[in-house]
């Protein structure tokens, strides 16, 4: 035991070693990233799941991703030459299936639309073959599992396009390796490149070339970098041409292609820098932000603005756009804007983007963060029912001019909140899917009704706490799904009990009915009787203080 001791003390004391050498030269300014004189934005300390992978220089390096991955390939091949004490040590999966994560995208196999495949935003792709009603994984062995949005080959739907990185540009979305494919459904998977483009916002498949790929790409969000834009592949992702780029502020968010015509296409690009340190670069809107076309396949492209009837981003302050194409009638063609907080206006063109009218700029019911979400669906048979993504799931079945329902939370959790994909089968449009930060949702009426079937394993954790003296009672601080626990350990047996936002979760070793947990905006609660009920205990805390989120 002594032994290890030291052992332990001689890596510590050789780590704070390297910690003094590395912050002392980074703050001779030898670090790209800080302007002298610059103060730390007041965000900093909500962009504490970034700041964990980027410290102490706050710049993403893709190449160092590549590195800790084959740093782990090596470490399993070690510990299985040197098993010692470790042997019989296994891992158990105790859940939670009851509580949902976030899903980032669905996709129906248009030829049998009882296959859907979900992404989630840091748990990787899973595939059902049943509607819907069950899932299971098909990208678990794949190097990274944060995912930015799924490609079909509406030819051949056994061939499958996967962009990793969310998009979504917020505090917790974890950067991506590239672009990956699979030609047998989900079975196996190689890699095809863009790895330098960290987040991946859409793909399309030309619905009349297979061959031919789109892909917005986001970008690394916490630096200035030239690899955002849209990319083509004319040969299956084999290799990629930038088609399409604007600044290394400004990535692609989404794209739209015309069905019929599959050389028009539409890109939003969105000028989003997300930097802690340096608060004067960032920002969630800018004057790059807006929506270009291309009727020649992605040879060119012309930037639609208010000549067109949509906003002068010079002027107004133009953010995330969401993009969307009739199937039924391609002419008409929706995109919805945000600012740096809200919804600002839904636009619609009948005559392929050439004249462009504010259908609706009433979004008083949106959240103060719509950027984080930003999308639009259009009904594939109605082209005038819509579907809007935002905290709520906003309906029109009058081309947005008026809202047939809002849903936010319901009363019996049948639909969570913040919604980031919606997709409708290929055969009954009726039957819908919803993907938000709770996961899974469906619909078999269009919409007014919701069932929440069995949740995905991707609930994302901040935190995890332990009962010393119950070791099988776990708790867990999450995205958007509460402070959880579960008193058997079984995977289905988890309960929310604080919290919007969870984080750390503390139980008092010398009384378990005593709990400490932690939601957003600094909130800090302490229960007395394990969790039933809990009270502030932020006496004494200045809550003017900076605080994570």
């Amino acid at each position: 035991m002594k032994k290890y001791f030291t052992i332990y003390i001689i890596l510590s004391s050789l780590f704070a070693l390297f910690l003094i050498l590395i912050l002392n030269k980074y703050e001779n300014g030898n670090s790209i990233n800080r302007i002298k004189g610059e103060k730390e934005s007041k965000f900093f300390p909500a962009e504490y799941e970034m700041i964990k992978r980027t410290f102490p220089f706050y710049d993403y390096n893709p190449n160092t991703y590549k590195e800790a991955i084959n740093e782990v390939k090596l470490l399993k091949q070690t510990q299985k030459l040197h098993k010692g004490n470790n042997e019989n040590l296994h891992w158990e999966f105790v859940g939670p299936t009851n509580i949902g994560g976030r899903v980032v995208d669905i996709e129906f196999n248009p030829k049998e639309p009882n296959i859907v495949y979900a992404a989630a935003a840091t748990g990787g792709v899973f595939k059902s073959i049943d509607t819907g009603l069950n899932w299971f994984p098909i990208f678990d062995d794949q190097p990274n599992l944060s995912i930015g949005d799924i490609g079909i080959d509406p030819n051949n739907p056994n061939i499958i396009y996967v962009g990793t990185g969310e998009a979504n540009g917020g505090h917790n979305n974890f950067p991506g390796v590239g672009i990956f494919k699979s030609v047998n459904a989900g079975e196996t998977w190689n890699f095809i490149g863009l790895d330098s483009t960290v987040s991946i916002g859409r793909i399309i498949v030309d619905p009349k070339n297979s061959q031919k790929i789109y892909v917005a790409a986001v970008g690394s969000y916490f630096k200035p970098n030239p690899q955002r834009g849209v990319y083509i592949s004319e040969n299956g992702g084999n290799t990629w041409n930038k088609s399409l780029f604007i600044s290394d502020s400004t990535g692609s968010i989404d794209l739209a292609i015309n069905p019929i015509n599959t050389n028009e296409i539409y890109a939003a690009m969105w000028e989003r820098v997300r930097r802690p340190v340096l608060k004067s670069e960032t920002r969630l809107n800018g004057k790059s932000s807006g929506i270009y076309k291309s009727i020649n396949g992605g040879i060119s492209w012309s930037e639609l603005t208010e000549v067109n009837g949509l906003p002068n981003s010079s002027i107004a302050s133009v953010g995330r756009i969401g993009l969307s194409i009739s199937n039924s009638n391609p002419s008409s063609i929706y995109a919805v804007y945000t600012d740096g907080q809200m919804i600002t206006g839904l636009y619609k063109s009948s005559d392929s983007g050439l004249n462009w009218s504010l259908v609706n700029n009433d979004f008083t019911g949106s959240g103060n963060f719509s950027w984080y979400f930003g999308q639009i669906r259009v009904h594939p048979i109605n082209p005038e029912t819509i579907f809007v993504l935002d905290v709520s799931l906003l309906k029109s079945s009058t081309s947005g001019a008026t809202w047939d329902f809002s849903y936010g939370y319901n009363e019996d959790n049948s639909l969570h909140v913040d919604h980031h994909a919606l997709a409708f089968h290929p055969e009954n449009p009726n039957y819908i899917i919803s993907g938000n930060d709770g996961g899974i949702n469906i619909s078999q009426d269009g919409g007014i009704t919701w069932s929440n079937p069995a949740s995905l394993p991707i609930t994302q954790f901040y935190e995890i706490g332990l009962d010393e003296n119950n070791p099988q009672r776990f708790y867990g601080g999450t995205q958007d799904n509460n402070v959880i626990k579960t008193l058997t350990g079984s995977e289905n047996d988890w309960t929310s009990i604080y919290g919007g936002d969870g984080f750390y979760v503390i139980v008092d070793p010398s009384d378990t009915n005593v709990i400490y947990a932690e939601s957003q905006f600094g909130n800090l609660g302490k229960s007395t009787n394990g969790g039933k009920t809990f009270l502030g205990a932020l006496n004494g805390i200045n809550q003017n203080e900076p605080t994570n989120w």
